[in-house]
């Protein structure tokens, strides 16, 4: 089990050695995400996260990448609705120096006005491809309809009007308002030595941001419709509901019933829809998790003919009582989970971001012998008190494409009631 640590800072620091390994991924998650931007600077959380790379007082954005490269590390970020990561990847003999960087980025960041505008530029680029891209729009227009006219509805890009205008006294605004250490969990994982690794952390995070906001409203899933007709070869439709949070008695339930819904070629979904009837080329489901809320829903990419059979066959398959699965189907979800979760075990990478993603969100963190046996009592019952909690939600439906045989909004609620 990795170890916890809090440090006279108040930052939290998770250790997890593993001595079967010559790498250590180390990294920052920081529970502050989209979720926390006021609207006029919606997608300012992003543009932060690019902004950490491009200099600090003590290095330039070329400095950082040439010191990375030198040891033949990697170097990443990402951001969420609810976290921001920065992380890295080095051989064990470098953690010293990946401590550094990731110190150096989250507390001396430059943020220089010209580095600004350059990387206003890139994420303009990056609205343009996703905008280009109907199966990463789709996803954000039902995101957008299940949680209208606030934070966890909004894109995580951001949008262009709003890039073009954010300043950089924002930008530094909002790390300066939202990042502080008891937000923040460092986390370590691969082979090192544990003593020198606390010290390290003492020695280089001594300045970390200590913010006083707490901008969060709570997630409010209501549910709605999007269509956009456009000239495409295929119609990307997702079908959705709210789901559960993190902390719900039906969290797992939740999941294994996507699990045997849509996921995996044995799937119900796959087998009904694609391999039985050719409707699809591909589709599955999917549950995701916040701390207030989740979501649930079903994507299919098909076409502006095989639309009208689809829905109907999709509800059908969402009207089918869990009890009536198979044991055998769900044997088959428990196993896929069990091997994703040791098959992640051999990655100091997943390791190092599920142990952070974990404390963060429970403030602690569950070995995975228990997450394995929190699985296992996983019933057939469970998945049906998880499919009816889905579906007495209200519906979200998201597509893009050839959409005129897709039939209303109305009429598929009928079909589910």
């Amino acid at each position: 089990m990795p170890n916890i640590h809090t440090l006279k800072s108040g930052l939290t620091l998770v250790t997890d050695y593993i001595d079967t390994v010559e790498t250590v991924s180390v990294g920052m998650w920081n529970k502050v995400g989209a979720r926390n931007e006021h609207q006029e600077v919606n997608g300012v959380a992003h543009l932060l996260e690019h902004m950490a790379f491009k200099g600090t007082h003590n290095r330039s954005a070329l400095d950082i990448a040439k010191e990375v490269e030198m040891v033949g590390g990697a170097v990443n970020a990402y951001t969420s609705r609810e976290v921001t990561a920065y992380y890295m990847k080095v051989l064990k003999d470098d953690i010293g120096l990946s401590i550094d960087i990731i110190s150096d980025i989250l507390q001396n960041s430059a943020f220089d006005s010209k580095e600004l505008d350059r990387e206003r530029g890139v994420i303009l680029q990056e609205i343009g491809m996703y905008l280009d891209t109907p199966d990463d729009v789709v996803f954000d227009k039902w995101q957008e309809m299940a949680f209208p006219n606030q934070p966890m509805g909004r894109s995580i890009l951001g949008k262009s009007e709003i890039i073009k205008t954010i300043t950089r006294d924002q930008v530094e605004g909002f790390m300066k308002g939202y990042y502080r250490p008891d937000k923040m969990v460092f986390s370590v994982s691969g082979n090192f030595d544990e003593n020198n690794v606390i010290e390290l952390i003492e020695k280089y995070f001594q300045n970390l941001p200590q913010g006083t906001e707490d901008h969060s409203p709570k997630a409010d899933y209501q549910g709605g419709e999007f269509r956009q007709e456009k000239n495409l070869e295929q119609v990307n439709v997702i079908l959705g509901f709210e789901g559960v949070d993190f902390y719900s008695d039906l969290y797992y339930a939740t999941a294994v019933y996507s699990t045997v819904l849509g996921s995996g070629m044995s799937s119900r979904l796959f087998q009904e829809i694609r391999e039985k009837r050719g409707l699809v080329y591909s589709i599955s489901s999917y549950a995701s998790s916040f701390s207030d809320s989740g979501i649930f829903g079903v994507y299919a990419g098909t076409g502006q003919k095989e639309i009208m059979e689809l829905i109907p066959v999709l509800c059908d398959q969402l009207n089918i009582s869990a009890k009536e699965f198979s044991e055998e189907e769900l044997q088959r979800a428990r196993a896929q989970f069990k091997s994703s979760l040791l098959m992640g075990q051999e990655s100091t990478s997943r390791r190092c971001r599920s142990n952070a993603s974990k404390y963060l969100m429970h403030d602690r963190i569950m070995s995975h012998e228990e997450i394995i046996a929190e699985i296992d009592q996983v019933q057939l019952e469970d998945l049906e008190r998880a499919r009816q909690n889905i579906l007495k939600s209200n519906i979200t439906l998201s597509s893009i494409g050839p959409i005129k045989n897709l039939e209303s909004l109305d009429s598929i609620k009928r079909r589910l009631s």
